[in-house]
């Protein structure tokens, strides 16, 4: 018999059961009428030290509901959303439990009241003094109920992965715990939280291709966000001055272990701040979200070759003052071969810059002169150094080429007061002193939209009711995006955005 035939018959042996169970409880077969009074962990937190002589006299009375996990003879073994605990079914018990439900199976929910024992092994357990089935399950679990060993599975059923991989609820537990942490940090520091459209007739706030859908009503065609920043910066326009927004962001582009076309950012914004206050408020926020939720400063991750074999760990370091490197300092720092003089200098020496360009095999645009000697110089150090930046570390001096909405730099105009966040050669965060010269701004449109005319289907349109919001007058602001999937990575140990991502996009299965 062939494992899919095991699981049909398996699967016909429940429905009998619960065609029985119509029958003879005279109900539907999924009563709703149970309340539940006690978790699994709070019963465990606070009943699980105690001796099993002295909760005997106490006789507590508790009411748990959850689904079998195990049968252990008399024993069944219940998780709810805290945890696991057992029930205990006595011999006229069990009998009934037969008579009534035909036995119950593995992954059954059942509700349960009755008194709080501790077992000779030590274990506690609720006497099933009452009992009621209060939702028959007709699918097995897999695997003899130790989990689903196929990685694709494991995404696609997402709900039978939670059922039965504790590593999987701790993985959404921890993101869960990371948004509530990033809300409370904050709002205690005034910020307020906000929320802006989705649905945008032009997409902006970020270099990227949006996806198209069409409105019937008023027959447009929209764009799904890829960025919240330019409602966000219109509303510090408007005296809130200190905004953030966890967002879901949509973009037209590949998957990978880092990517999906649909993510979460965290994007806030605080008026009379410039990005050295953003760099030194994500480094406090970073520490404080890290030793709260996960106890402490430093976070390890295992090291995966290609086939996903752990062959070392890592251990990244939030309790130290994070790194801060010029982005030309990062490319000279790790490629010594560079050639300096045109990385200190990049307006001076494009020609330069385009040589190691080819050196180091970067693919350039069709149509010569679309990049200009800040392109270039992004291009070389995502090339050289980006990878290599293992422990926190801010980048900053972005070229305002590859800034289109970030503050230039008073000093040295062809670069921007931006930075970018890294750990473990992975890009977490972009924050800048924001572009408040809406006539520079303007001109800057411009040119994104040259490039999206030269065939750059991520280049930004021009936003007009942008423009005229920064002629009202934006104060002088810094903002920032944290990528809230990549952060749940770091977190969580996690070696893929998939891992993190309660339903992440895949494509569909073939139809039988």
């Amino acid at each position: 018999m062939t494992d899919q035939q095991d699981e049909n018959r398996l699967i016909a042996e429940r429905r009998a059961k619960l065609s029985a169970i119509r029958e003879n409880c005279k109900s539907n077969g999924f009563p709703n009428d149970f309340r539940r009074e006690h978790y699994a962990d709070d019963l465990q937190q606070k009943f699980g030290e105690l001796d099993k002589e002295t909760l005997a006299e106490q006789q507590h009375k508790v009411s748990i509901a959850g689904r079998i996990m195990a049968k252990r003879g008399p024993f069944l073994l219940l998780q709810d959303m805290s945890g696991r605990i057992q029930s205990y079914a006595a011999k006229d018990t069990q009998k009934d439990i037969k008579a009534r439900y035909g036995a119950l199976d593995i992954g059954d929910i059942i509700g349960v009241s009755g008194v709080l024992h501790k077992s000779g092994k030590g274990d506690l357990y609720v006497d099933m003094a009452q009992y009621q089935l209060l939702t028959k399950a007709l699918r097995p679990l897999p695997e003899k109920f130790h989990g689903l060993s196929d990685q694709e599975t494991k995404y696609r059923q997402r709900y039978v992965d939670l059922i039965t991989s504790d590593k999987t609820r701790e993985t959404f537990r921890i993101r869960s715990a990371l948004i509530n942490g990033i809300r409370q940090y904050l709002t205690e520091r005034k910020f307020i939280e906000v929320e802006t459209p989705m649905l945008q007739v032009i997409p902006g706030g970020a270099t990227a291709k949006p996806f198209t859908t069409h409105h019937n009503a008023m027959d447009i065609d929209m764009y799904l966000r890829i960025a919240p920043e330019l409602y966000l910066k219109r509303l510090v326009v408007g005296g809130l001055e200190r905004v953030f927004e966890i967002n879901r962001n949509f973009r037209n582009e590949g998957l990978s272990t880092r990517h999906n076309p649909e993510f979460t950012m965290l994007e806030f914004y605080q008026a009379y701040a410039d990005y050295n206050d953003l760099m030194n408020l994500t480094e406090d926020m970073l520490r404080t979200l890290a030793q709260n939720i996960l106890g402490s400063t430093k976070l390890e991750n295992t090291v995966r070759n290609s086939s996903g074999e752990v062959t070392d760990t890592k251990q990244y370091d939030f309790g130290q003052p994070f790194v801060r490197l010029s982005m030309g300092e990062a490319i000279l720092k790790y490629w010594p071969d560079a050639n300096e003089a045109a990385i200190r200098d990049p307006e001076a020496h494009l020609d330069e810059l385009k040589a190691m360009a080819k050196q180091l095999h970067i693919k350039e645009p069709e149509v010569d002169g679309i990049w200009g000697p800040g392109k270039y110089l992004c291009e070389i150090f995502e090339a050289t150094a980006e990878e290599q930046l293992e422990q926190p570390t801010f980048i900053t001096e972005y070229p305002w080429e590859v800034s289109p909405l970030a503050r230039r730099n008073d000093d040295n105009p062809f670069i921007t007061d931006r930075f970018e966040f890294f750990v473990g050669g992975r890009e977490l965060a972009n924050g800048f002193s924001e572009l408040n010269d809406s006539a520079d701004q303007a001109e800057r449109f411009r040119k994104q939209v040259e490039e999206k005319d030269a065939g750059d289907d991520e280049a930004m349109h021009f936003d007009e009711d942008y423009i005229r919001a920064l002629e009202f007058g934006l104060p002088p602001t810094a903002g920032q995006g944290i990528g809230i999937d990549r952060l749940a990575m770091l977190f969580t140990d996690s070696p893929t955005i998939k891992d993190v991502i309660l339903f992440p996009h895949m494509k569909p299965q073939a139809q039988e």
